[in-house]
């Protein structure tokens, strides 16, 4: 992460021993999410992957998107830089279906920074939508800070997460996921 990113308002870490628990993860963090979008004020929310290849990210994040109710093939958009999935879910102010624009980044293949500003995907996080970005550190400083951080390394044949949450919402999602993760399964 960046010497610019603030001090964590909350910081949690587990071990997930195989991919099962990574998918269990990705489940938690949707729920959570989702909790957080019905309870109203929802303006956005930034989530960053980070970890070296074959650490989980793309799994954890096909798992949230999932338990979200997208539906078809999900891609890692390692080739396409992201992908976008529009979800309809009732919207907790006006008790309607509101689209809840989701966009999933992989920025693997950047190979500088400005690559980001060039592409055009600052609106997105301008955007109010879930913005799941995998290599956030190539964009360099251009993100910003996130609502969570979730870092992902290999340990032995499982998974240690670390994971840091900078802002409200982030904090409340991360809390609330961690004690569902906790419950027996």
């Amino acid at each position: 992460m960046s010497l610019l990113t603030p001090n964590p308002l909350l910081k949690r870490q587990l071990i997930l021993p195989e991919l099962a628990a990574t998918e269990r993860l990705g489940q938690c963090f949707a729920q959570a999410f989702t909790s957080l979008y019905h309870a109203g004020g929802f303006t956005g929310l930034r989530i960053y992957l980070h970890g070296e290849l074959g650490a989980g990210k793309t799994a954890l994040a096909r798992a949230a998107l999932l338990a979200l109710g997208v539906s078809g093939r999900i891609r890692s958009p390692t080739y396409t830089l992201v992908e976008h999935y529009a979800l309809e879910l009732l919207s907790p102010v006006s008790n309607t279906l509101d689209t809840l624009d989701i966009y999933h980044f992989d920025l693997y293949r950047f190979t500088h920074p400005e690559e980001w500003t060039e592409a055009g995907f600052q609106e997105y996080l301008a955007a109010r939508a879930l913005c799941l970005i995998e290599w956030p550190e190539r964009a360099g400083g251009l993100l910003g800070a996130p609502d969570l951080a979730l870092m992902l390394e290999v340990e032995g044949d499982g998974r240690r997460l670390t994971a840091d949450a900078f802002s409200r919402a982030g904090q409340r999602i991360l809390a609330q996921c961690f004690r569902r993760f906790a419950q027996p399964h």
